[in-house]
């Protein structure tokens, strides 16, 4: 007899990017595949001692369980924190600490979604999100995008035709597209919330990673603008790209309802994020050196995304079409044909592999009518020179 798997499992499949990593175990094989950070990257010194002060100062309560809503000290540092971000009037109680953002979006699917409900997300998208929500039974409606992110006009003929539970956004760099919305959209975005009594869930992991100039404020932070639209947003926040994936800290905005609801979730999921990795975030945040780490993390990530826009030109030409990135952790790319030359991301992927480079095709990314010719390439844990590199065994991908 078979075994009798929920039925809701016939909605999603194993992550593309997971499976690609089974691929990876050629020695030598340089990888731009993973939305990892680089962990030379961590602040260990930073993190030791903040692990050390918070077993030091609160032992009992940095080892015991806790409150599911989060360890007061970090909700409160998390809500200064977003103030800093120029989110006003932001309080300790209007945020739950998640088990990473990840948990945040299947919160929202748990509380959010029926089986059939529409659920528009860009095209394309974090392609997790795209199976959290299948999962729960969402029938998702891509919604286009541009280098200035969704597109607004299209956006709104979509909310009024399918009537969505939420539209789902990355404004700030996102991911794969890397694509920042617009100062003018986003303030639209936050109109059609209102106008059209729609929930928009703000993705925000990346934001904290821009490479020049700031980008426009989130979301979140626009909101006393447009009054009325904080009663329909979603904030969803991490540590993971910024400090360290490990600790699995991120946190969700909401509003009350809301939060009481996602709390009620969570309490069947995990009783609570791990108190321990949360008294230790509280106290990194509190030691002040999280603007330092972040100012070293961007010019790293800087220097690697100009060097790999570089060599995509000079080794691709123009066989290959982006946008360069001005923050996260991606260049999202498209083969365009020219010359007769490959224009589909999956062969390019295997030849690729065959060369000891490795990227993710940019078809998972999408909910519907994906774009064979598109990919990711991720610039974070690669050196300089390992970028050089890798980028030239695309270039040989390409001729062969």
């Amino acid at each position: 007899m078979p075994m009798p798997f929920a039925r809701r499992l016939d909605q999603v499949e194993t992550s593309a990017i997971r499976e690609l990593f089974k691929l990876l175990g050629k020695p030598g094989i340089i990888s731009f595949a993973g939305g990892f950070p680089d962990s030379a990257m961590f602040d260990v010194d930073g993190i030791r001692q903040a692990a050390e002060a918070a077993l030091r100062d609160e032992p009992g309560a940095a080892l015991q369980y806790g409150a599911t809503e989060g360890y007061q000290p970090l909700r409160e540092a998390l809500a200064q924190f977003m103030g800093g971000k120029g989110v006003q009037d932001m309080a300790p109680q209007q945020l739950i600490v998640t088990t990473g953002s990840q948990q945040a979006l299947d919160l929202i699917g748990k509380t959010l979604i029926d089986p059939g409900d529409k659920v528009i997300v860009e095209g394309p998208t974090f392609l997790a999100t795209i199976q959290c929500f299948r999962l729960y039974g969402a029938d998702l409606v891509s919604a286009p995008i541009d280098a200035d992110g969704v597109q607004v006009d299209r956006l709104e003929q979509l909310i009024v035709e399918h009537r969505p539970k939420l539209v789902y956004l990355i404004p700030t760099f996102g991911n794969p597209s890397g694509a920042t919305l617009s100062l003018e959209r986003r303030r639209r975005v936050l109109e059609l919330a209102v106008q059209h009594q729609t929930v928009i869930v703000e993705d925000d992991p990346y934001g904290d990673l821009y490479f020049g100039d700031a980008p426009p404020p989130s979301l979140l932070a626009l909101s006393h603008e447009v009054p009325g639209s904080r009663d329909w947003l979603v904030h969803c926040g991490s540590l993971s790209k910024v400090l360290a994936p490990g600790l699995r800290v991120g946190w969700m905005v909401a509003p009350p309802e809301m939060l009481a609801r996602a709390t009620m979730c969570k309490q069947f999921s995990d009783a609570h994020t791990s108190t321990f990795a949360q008294a230790t975030a509280a106290q990194y945040l509190r030691a002040g050196r999280m603007p330092a780490t972040l100012a070293r993390v961007r010019a790293v990530y800087a220097e690697r995304a100009q060097t790999m826009g570089e060599a995509l030109r000079a080794e691709l030409g123009d066989a290959i079409d982006f946008v360069p990135p001005q923050g996260g952790l991606f260049v999202w790319a498209r083969l365009t044909g020219a010359r007769g030359q490959v224009a589909d991301g999956n062969v390019f992927a295997q030849r690729a592999i065959d060369q000891g480079v490795a990227f993710v095709p940019g078809a998972p990314f999408y909910c519907a009518n994906p774009d064979h010719a598109t990919l990711r390439l991720s610039f974070a844990t690669a050196g300089v020179e390992q970028i050089r590199e890798g980028v030239a065994r695309l270039g040989q991908a390409l001729a062969g």
